[in-house]
């Protein structure tokens, strides 16, 4: 998936996206970022996030995963340098001293690469997240892997760093519907683009990464939706389809896309995808 299901495709050379980045960034933070709440919730349960926590979310997105950190009483830093309309919404969200709040304590929202993010206080961080999924196109694995090599070195010793992947995909219901965007971006190779979650991927970016597999989970995150044009609207927004939408035009991929998800409509409207994650947990050496 793009960064985030989830991984943002770049369009190809040449190509303009055709799409409003600012409508889809709020369609992730109003729709879609949601529904990884259960995986959120279950990663700082086991880690205890608290009072103490310094927490370097990477990938961070709108800012939900942080702000729910920053609820538990740590001080989390974001950094993400794949959208800055998403970004701006995480300011906005944990940095709102222009809204007539009061901004969080201890948190920052840093636009750009890893080391951009290093503490200013010289400490430290002792969780790093990586909460962006990877298992469903070639290559993810590998960006991963890049990511955590510049992050770890920011973490204290023996630091928790958590990596997220999809499940298999007989356990995820939305991978039927996630291979539309890889089909209409390459109609000659077809599904050829889409890969399967493998056991050991994320222990293998770990490893890869220098760093020390230490316990996983899964965690049951289903897709819901209120309607058809809201399950649309949130897929659209994960960027996953911006290459097909170069490829061919909106009107074909939003036709496309509601006809993959109409297995998953409920005679009420609404839309739901059961699906399951799993994370590691892996230390810093």
């Amino acid at each position: 998936m793009t960064p985030t299901l989830v991984r943002q495709q770049q369009p190809r050379p040449g190509t303009a996206p055709r799409v409003d980045q600012c409508a889809r960034a709020r369609d992730w933070a109003e729709i879609q970022e949601r529904m990884l709440v259960p995986l959120y919730e279950a990663v700082y349960r086991r880690l205890d996030v608290g009072t103490g926590t310094r927490l370097l979310g990477l990938g961070c997105g709108s800012g939900l995963a942080l702000l729910m950190a920053a609820s538990r009483g740590a001080a989390v830093t974001g950094v993400d340098g794949s959208s800055p309309e998403r970004t701006a919404l995480a300011r906005e969200r944990l940095l709102p001293e222009g809204w007539g709040a009061h901004a969080r304590a201890d948190a920052r929202v840093v636009e750009g690469a890893p080391e951009d993010a290093a503490g200013a206080s010289g400490a430290p961080y002792n969780v790093v997240t990586a909460f962006e999924p990877i298992g469903c196109l070639a290559g993810d694995s590998e960006g991963l892997g890049e990511l955590l090599a510049r992050a770890t070195p920011l973490a204290g010793r023996g630091a928790p760093v958590v990596l997220v992947g999809w499940g298999p995909p007989e356990r995820c219901a939305t991978s039927t519907v996630l291979r539309v965007a890889t089909k209409l971006a390459d109609p000659l190779r077809g599904t050829a683009g889409w890969r399967l979650a493998l056991r050991d991927d994320l222990e293998e970016v770990a490893q890869r990464a220098g760093l020390r597999p230490d316990g996983s989970g899964r965690v049951a995150c289903p897709f819901g939706y209120a309607n058809m044009d809201n399950a649309v609207r949130g897929l659209l927004s994960t960027g996953l389809f911006d290459a097909a939408i170069a490829s061919t035009d909106p009107v074909q991929v939003n036709k496309e896309l509601a006809e993959a998800l109409h297995p998953y409509r409920r005679p009420d409207g609404t839309v739901w995808m059961p699906n399951v994650f799993r994370y590691l947990i892996a230390r810093t050496p």
